[in-house]
C-alpha cells in the first residue's frame, strides 16, 4: 500500500496530519535514514519513517460490527443533540468511523473500522460490496414495479444501479403490506426509501441484513462484535486490500 508521508505519520497515532506536515517541514522526518522537507512524498509498506529518530508504527487494524438500532444516527456527533452510534461502541483505544452509513429509522449490520482506505472502498461502487436489506413496504408491489426497481430508478437526478429486488412474502388480498430483498453494490442516501416512494409503496422497516459475507444473524439490537484476522483479512480482499 502506498500512501502519502504526512497520512502514514497520522495513521501511526502520533499526531494529526496538519501536525505531520509541520514535522516534516521542520525536518524532523526521514524516510528510509533519509531526511524528507517537502511536502507529498508518497512512502510504501516497505519503507521506514521516523520522526526524531525514532521508527513509527502503524495502529493495529480493527473492524467492528455493530446491529445498529432504529433511533439512532450514524455519526460520531450530532448537533441536535440526537442519540448517535458512538453510544454503543465499545472503549478499545482506537478512534472507529463508521463504514458509510443507516438513516435513523433504519437499523441493521453497520461496520466501523480506523482504516481510512478500507472504509473508502468497501462504500465505492466500483468495488461492488454486495449489502443485503429486507424492507417491509406499504401494499404490494406489481411485477412491473419490481422490475422498475431492478432496472433502476432516477432518484435525485440520478438513475440507480440494477438491483436485485425479491418478494419475500405472498401476502393474500387483504395484506397492507409485504416484504421484499434488495440487494444493492453503491449507497446512495435514503436510496430505498426513494426507491420505493418511486413505486408508491412507502417504507415501514428497513434492516440491512448482509455486507459482503458478513451477516447480520444472531445479533440483537445494540449489540457489536469486534472481526477477528481472518475475517479482516477476507473483507480487505474482497476489495482489492492486502492487509
Amino acid at each position: 500500500m502506498s500512501e502519502r508521508l504526512h497520512k502514514r505519520i497520522a495513521a501511526s497515532g502520533i499526531c494529526s496530519r496538519r501536525a505531520a506536515e509541520e514535522l516534516i517541514k521542520a525536518g524532523r522526518v526521514a524516510v528510509n535514514g533519509d531526511p524528507v522537507i517537502q511536502m507529498g512524498v508518497i512512502v510504501t509498506d516497505d519503507d521506514i519513517v521516523t520522526v526524531d529518530g525514532e521508527p513509527i508504527g502503524r495502529p493495529p487494524l480493527y473492524v467492528l460490527v455493530m446491529h445498529k438500532p432504529t433511533g439512532y444516527v450514524t455519526t460520531l456527533s450530532d448537533p441536535q443533540g440526537r442519540p448517535t452510534v458512538k453510544r454503543l461502541l465499545p472503549a478499545i483505544g482506537a478512534a472507529l468511523k463508521p463504514v458509510g452509513r443507516l438513516d435513523m429509522n433504519s437499523e441493521g449490520l453497520l461496520l466501523f473500522t480506523n482504516d481510512g482506505e478500507l472504509s473508502n472502498r468497501l462504500v465505492h461502487p466500483r468495488w461492488g460490496m454486495e449489502k443485503e436489506y429486507e424492507v417491509t413496504v406499504e401494499g404490494v408491489p406489481s411485477m412491473e414495479d419490481l422490475d422498475r426497481l431492478r432496472k433502476g430508478i432516477y432518484i435525485d437526478g440520478g438513475k440507480t444501479r440494477p438491483a436485485v429486488v425479491e418478494l419475500l412474502s405472498k401476502p393474500d388480498r387483504k395484506a397492507t403490506t409485504s416484504k421484499l430483498k434488495f440487494i444493492l453494490h453503491e449507497g446512495k442516501k435514503r436510496q430505498i426509501r426513494l426507491m420505493c416512494d418511486a413505486i408508491r409503496c412507502p417504507v415501514v422497516k428497513l434492516v440491512r441484513v448482509r455486507i459482503g459475507f458478513l451477516r447480520l444473524k444472531g445479533m440483537p439490537p445494540g449489540q457489536c462484535r469486534m472481526l477477528g484476522k481472518q475475517d479482516i483479512e477476507r473483507l480487505a480482499k474482497a476489495v482489492g486490500l492486502d492487509r
